[in-house]
């Protein structure tokens, strides 16, 4: 089973970039290596670390931009997030007025429903705001 079969945006030519309105659509996955008995006849249980250092959004009181490194952190169950559209996902947050806390639990809450992971963290280490940094973390745990 070759696992970037069903990708879209990846080696599709031309990138079209959308940055005003976050949308979940724009995330894909693949069958996840760990879950695929003739790739890991071991067994192994697998975790993966994203950062993704260039995150920006705009304060909704404001409209001023807030800069963050989004850290991801998850156990794949059957899939795995593919990485352009991971870059295409959170690209689309950069003009969209959203608290911290806000966009943080989306993206969670959006990559949980695309993944249905066995566990998922997303961090947001955003630059300091009048001297404050807020990281704000949301966990999902499979019940």
């Amino acid at each position: 089973m070759a696992l970037h079969e069903n990708l879209k945006s990846l080696g599709a030519g031309a990138t079209a970039y959308r940055y005003d309105q976050p949308d979940a659509g724009l995330l894909e996955s693949f069958p996840s290596p760990f879950a695929q008995p003739d790739m890991n006849p071991a067994g192994a249980v697998g975790t993966l670390h994203i950062e993704c250092p260039e995150f920006t959004c705009l304060c909704p009181m404001t409209g001023q931009p807030d800069f963050a490194k989004i850290v991801i952190d998850y156990q794949p169950d059957r899939l795995c997030v593919e990485s352009k559209s991971l870059k295409l996902y959170l690209g689309s947050f950069r003009m969209h007025g959203e608290f911290h806390e806000a966009s943080v639990n989306r993206i969670c809450n959006d990559l949980v429903k695309l993944l249905e992971p066995a566990w998922l963290t997303v961090r947001g280490e955003f630059t300091p705001r009048g001297g404050i940094p807020f990281w704000p973390t949301a966990e999902y745990r499979k019940k």
